[in-house]
């Protein structure tokens, strides 16, 4: 996405990132997801969450395509994403407590 200061959406964006910044436990957002998303976009975001938890607790790429029945295109992006993102997973996943070589629990 890009940062223009300028962009109408600009100020609608950091609203959505303040309200996210504000829950204050699993079961607001929870709350918060299910009447802001379709339940189709729900699975997604879950699904797009297990794949990076998968990835790094260092399971192949293949076998998570396998394991999560997406195809090995979707898992290739998270990779990618956690090799050249923001590194936001890495620091949400350390927050929780799982770090690379440590698989997700179940």
């Amino acid at each position: 996405m890009r940062n223009n200061a300028k962009s109408p959406s600009t100020k609608h964006l950091k609203e959505l990132y303040e309200l996210l910044a504000v829950i204050k436990s699993p079961a607001e957002a929870k709350e918060l997801v299910e009447d802001l998303l379709t339940p189709q976009e729900v699975a997604s975001l879950a699904e797009r969450w297990q794949l990076i938890q998968l990835l790094a607790g260092g399971m192949p790429q293949r076998e998570i395509s396998q394991k999560l029945g997406i195809s090995i295109s979707k898992v290739t992006r998270g990779s990618r994403v956690m090799q050249y993102g923001t590194g936001a997973f890495h620091r949400f996943l350390k927050r929780l407590g799982r770090r690379a070589g440590i698989a997700p629990k179940e």
